[in-house]
């Protein structure tokens, strides 16, 4: 039996005095389980696919770290690697082998990139590839799409105005207007919406940025040709291509969705899976492009910890593992594992006739409360949150840990078990039967 909320655990002693000292209580909004009516767990270790929490509840884990523990937690590898470094130093502030590691590694997986820089995080990474893009084509206007979240960047914290043509207006308080209105949002997977705006901007657009498989508000997929149409028209009217695979990159595929789509974006912003659990992100594009970046050219951009050797031991332990002679069944493992885990979500929505559509590829998943195909923002919101809410109660109360908020994807990791699995889906169906009524 799990905690109950409304009891006093340390969990919610400690949530009490964070938010003494920390706004909301945490260091970053989702964390604080606003969405789902209760406080949040505060967590004291993890060991593979499982998370220990200060109560000493213990939770098969979904959220993976948002998305970079995709061999779980604690993974031996890694933290043999780190230890390894540890010894050496935590920080230079100078260059150093395992950045040449790195790089190589990438561009090797991802043939669109020729050169890359690495930075601290995947919003780094985006708000990089926004100022580069505007630098390389001496162009202002970014198009981005409704649904896919690039980081807390000032450009793209941007909303759609009155219809697809009107200038973007602030997403968040902080945002000067005058700045939102060089971004133009989008609605995903609407190809008509892009013809159209390109008619009227094309001169004037730098870069269109777009998560090629957005998972920032649950999980949706390209339809057929989509990014296709993308790569094409970009390329006809000279403006970049930017792929955001903070979430992809290395995920859905070693060289993430340029992958499984065929598709060679102009720059890619990559994070995550490439830290190992660590603070890293790294950007890059054709030598062309990134040779636009100082000290080589005059787009500005630097970090004090980019590249950090600590970072960089454990995303390349991380990715070594999963593309290793050890790790050669690791995409096939998370595809079994996903296949499993969506089988037996919708043989208990259906038998117990609750409206599910379980989206999913590789191994991110979402699970919503409609009765119809999600392929965007709009679709999405759609979804029955006061269901997804009891839902998500359930699964807790049942030791099932899953992303705090409707609008945020799951994650497999190799770590995760035939058992887990089958754990999970039991939880799943009685929680469902819970929703009757």
């Amino acid at each position: 039996m799990k905690s109950n909320p409304r009891v006093e655990t340390l969990s919610s002693k400690l949530f009490a005095e964070a938010l003494k000292l920390i706004p909301g209580g945490v260091n970053s909004p989702v964390r604080a389980f606003r969405s789902v009516e209760r406080t949040p767990l505060f967590i004291q270790r993890g060991k593979g696919s499982r998370l220990y929490d200060v109560d000493g509840n213990s939770y098969i884990d979904y959220v993976c770290t948002w998305g970079p523990s995709i061999l779980g937690h604690a993974h031996p590898a890694i933290r043999k690697a780190v230890s390894k470094q540890l010894k050496n130093g935590l920080s230079f502030g100078a260059p150093h082998s395992l950045e040449i590691q790195m790089a190589a590694e990438i561009i090797k997986l991802y043939p669109s990139i020729g050169k890359i820089r690495m930075c601290n995080s995947g919003t780094e990474a985006t708000m990089s590839c926004i100022r580069l893009a505007r630098g390389f084509t001496q162009r202002d206007l970014i198009v981005k799409f409704e649904g896919c979240y690039h980081g807390h960047v000032d450009s793209l914290l941007v909303k759609a105005g009155s219809g697809a043509l009107t200038f973007g207006q602030p997403d968040s308080a902080g945002v000067p207007a005058d700045l939102a209105k060089l971004t133009l949002t989008l609605p995903f997977n609407d190809a008509d919406a892009v013809k159209e705006i390109l008619a009227c901007h094309r001169n004037k657009i730098a870069a269109i940025i777009i998560e090629p498989i957005p998972a920032n508000a649950g999980l949706y997929l390209p339809k057929p040709g989509y990014l296709e149409l993308l790569r094409k028209i970009t390329s006809e009217h000279g403006i970049l291509l930017i792929f955001d695979e903070v979430m992809t990159g290395f995920r859905v595929a070693p060289g993430g969705a340029q992958e499984l789509y065929g598709i060679k974006p102009d720059l890619t912003a990559l994070g995550k899976i490439m830290g190992g659990g660590l603070p890293a992100g790294a950007f890059g594009g054709c030598s062309e492009i990134m040779d636009c970046l100082a000290p080589s050219g005059p787009v500005y951009q630097a970090g004090t910890l980019s590249g950090n050797p600590l970072a960089l031991a454990a995303g390349l332990a991380n990715i070594r593992q999963l593309l290793s002679s050890h790790g050669t069944n690791a995409y096939r493992l998370l595809e079994v594992r996903g296949k499993e885990l969506q089988k037996g979500f919708k043989a208990a929505a259906k038998k117990h006739k609750i409206p599910i559509q379980f989206q999913r590829i590789g191994s991110m998943f979402c699970a919503y409360f409609i009765d119809q195909a999600v392929s965007n923002l709009a679709d999405a919101k759609k979804s029955d949150i006061p269901r997804f809410v009891r839902f998500f109660k359930g699964m807790l109360e049942r030791g099932v840990y899953l992303a705090p908020s409707q609008f945020e994807a799951g994650f497999i990791s190799t770590a995760h078990s035939e058992k887990d699995i089958e754990t999970t889906l039991r939880a799943a169906a009685d929680s469902l039967a819970s929703l009757k009524g």
